[in-house]
């Protein structure tokens, strides 16, 4: 691995000052906002003891982007987030929330072409339907790779009636539709900034 294949250092003092050792200079958050934005990798280690704090450190530009009010993260999705932790699931959560984004990243150019067309007509909404529908499908295929474990459960656990899971699943689709809808506000307010 040469030097320019490594992320950069990135040292958080007590003061919470940050120092980036590529360039021998203090930097902000903002500027790690930036770096983030202009695709270049850093690491953040907390100078007195070297532990990588990047995860916090990420997390902490997010929580300052949102307080600007760019707003991005539906408050559900946060409350939903927050109930995985400590969950069974848990561990999967990840996972599945880097290969959504994945996913994202790689239709995002065409997305963007597809709502400058559309722009104010349903069309974007569909669009966002159709991905958060394929994001839930790659969801619960990944989990049918536990069916063993599901399976031999379901064998002792009473049976759903199916009005309760037609009801819960219109729930869910009133909620993933809610969510859109906060997505387009979201892509409303982005392609307003850019112009």
């Amino acid at each position: 691995m040469t030097s320019k294949d490594r992320p950069i250092g990135i040292k958080k003092y007590a003061n919470r000052r940050l120092y980036n050792t590529a360039t021998s200079s203090y930097v902000t958050l903002d500027h790690l906002a930036q770096m983030v934005r202009d695709g270049e990798e850093f690491v953040v280690n907390d100078a007195k003891t070297d532990k990588d704090i990047t995860r916090s450190v990420l997390a902490q530009i997010i929580f300052e982007e949102e307080a600007k009010g760019q707003n991005m993260l539906p408050a559900n999705f946060l409350r939903q987030l927050i109930r995985l932790y400590g969950d069974t699931l848990q561990g999967f959560v990840p996972g599945y929330l880097d290969a959504s984004m994945d996913t994202f990243t790689k239709n995002q150019e065409s997305m963007r072409e597809q709502v400058q067309k559309a722009f104010g007509a349903n069309a974007a909404l569909a669009n966002f339907e159709t991905l958060a529908r394929t994001n839930m499908e790659w969801f619960e295929n990944a989990m049918r790779m536990f069916a063993p474990f599901a399976s031999g459960m379901s064998a002792h656990a009473p049976e759903t009636p199916p009005q309760q899971t037609a009801g819960k699943k219109d729930a869910e689709l009133e909620e993933l539709k809610a969510q859109l809808s906060d997505m387009q506000v979201q892509l409303a307010k982005i392609l307003k900034n850019s112009d």
